[in-house]
């Protein structure tokens, strides 16, 4: 695997512990700086809608922007960001800093997948796209419990300056190995092939060919999210663990996380349709599982394990196909992916969120997963059907 490819991976990793560290340092951030905890929480709604909102405009305004130019930018504003964060006083200016860090975020991840879309061949595609989501998974094993620790032990604002320290590699090695060019962002200047005008791969999501992957990938996130927000309560309430259990669970959801998206890696370029469709099922049966066995800690341990492979398995092959039915789109592509996925993580906590409120508690947010998949499974029937 070329080595751009393992440094895009080290900032998306970064910038993934970003995204999801703060939920574990709320009481703390509300605390210092004299806000409740639900107006802290607004920092992790901030950057959940910067990334949906960011995907698609960052990656239109540097469409016209050399790879080199365009990644650098976005992760020099990212790092920017969480020094600015790390250094006020005023919650409002920590607010902003999150939506602006997310919005970079998103633009950087786009470009990324555009980037990677273009230089590799197609057969090595799922490949190499895995490598990069890997940055994604391995936050959520390593980085976050990493950053809620340091904020934990020191501050949350050494928790910022954690993330801004781990991406200045990436930066350096961004700014020296990305190519000043790929066929998209050549094409997209004018300087080889004519691209299509913005408004042509706009025009790109009217496909249905390219809508279904997209709303899949949606569907599928927001049923990993929406469990995964709620794991913590699942385990103290419903299987009456210890909260020191908590982290063990993550750890095992992440791994298999890890697990998945290695998998999609390996098999995806050759077994696509495979791993949809078997997993596909395999995914909806463990949710169903997952709600029916969660008062068992030994089914709850193997269960997180299981549901974060496929999950991300299938998660991970949809991203691939999205951006192969995506050609006439070489610069938009990877934002329409990343906006799908931060869809379904936004609206997924939601729903959970309203299902742990209701008489069904911790039990609640699996059955709201189990029927995101079910309907995922209705789309991706009708286009069989098409």
């Amino acid at each position: 695997m070329p080595i751009l490819i393992v440094l895009l991976a080290v900032a998306v990793f970064a910038q993934g512990t970003s995204e999801f560290m703060l939920a574990g340092l709320l009481p703390t951030i509300a605390a210092d700086l004299g806000v409740t905890v639900p107006e802290a929480a607004l920092l992790t709604t901030a950057f959940a809608v910067g990334m949906i909102v960011g995907a698609p405009l960052m990656a239109a305004l540097a469409r016209r922007w050399s790879p080199r130019i365009a990644l650098s930018a976005l992760l020099l504003g990212f790092i920017t960001m969480h020094v600015v964060g790390a250094l006020t006083e005023h919650f409002g200016v920590l607010l902003a800093t999150r939506v602006v860090a997310a919005l970079c975020n998103a633009g950087f991840l786009a470009v990324t997948l555009s980037t990677v879309s273009a230089l590799v061949p197609p057969h090595r595609l799922a490949r190499a796209l895995a490598v990069i989501l890997g940055g994604t998974t391995l936050a959520l094993i390593v980085g976050v419990p990493a950053g809620a620790a340091v904020g934990a032990l020191l501050d949350w604002r050494a928790s910022l300056w954690g993330v801004a320290l781990l991406s200045l590699p990436a930066l350096l090695g961004v700014a020296l190995a990305v190519p000043t060019r790929t066929d998209a962002s050549t094409a997209s200047r004018g300087d080889g092939p004519a691209a299509p005008p913005l408004r042509g791969e706009l025009a790109e999501l009217r496909r249905p060919a390219l809508l279904r992957p997209l709303a899949l990938g949606a569907l599928v996130n927001g049923a990993t999210f929406c469990a995964f927000t709620f794991l913590a309560p699942l385990v103290t309430e419903r299987a009456g663990l210890a909260e020191s259990a908590v982290p063990l669970v993550l750890a095992l959801f992440g791994l298999g996380s890890f697990l998945g998206v290695w998998a999609a890696g390996r098999f995806g370029d050759r077994h696509a349709r495979a791993i949809l469709r078997v997993g596909g099922v395999a995914l909806l049966a463990g949710w169903c599982a997952f709600a029916a066995l969660a008062a068992h800690p030994a089914a709850l341990l193997v269960l997180a394990f299981v549901q974060g492979a496929l999950s991300f398995a299938v998660g991970s092959t949809l991203i691939a196909a999205s951006i192969r039915v995506a050609a006439g789109a070489p610069t938009m592509s990877g934002s329409y992916a990343t906006a799908s996925l931060n869809v379904g993580a936004a609206v997924g906590p939601v729903l959970g969120g309203a299902a742990y409120a209701s008489a069904l508690g911790a039990v609640g947010p699996l059955l709201v997963s189990a029927g995101l998949v079910a309907v995922a499974g209705v789309v991706a029937a009708v286009r069989r059907r098409g």
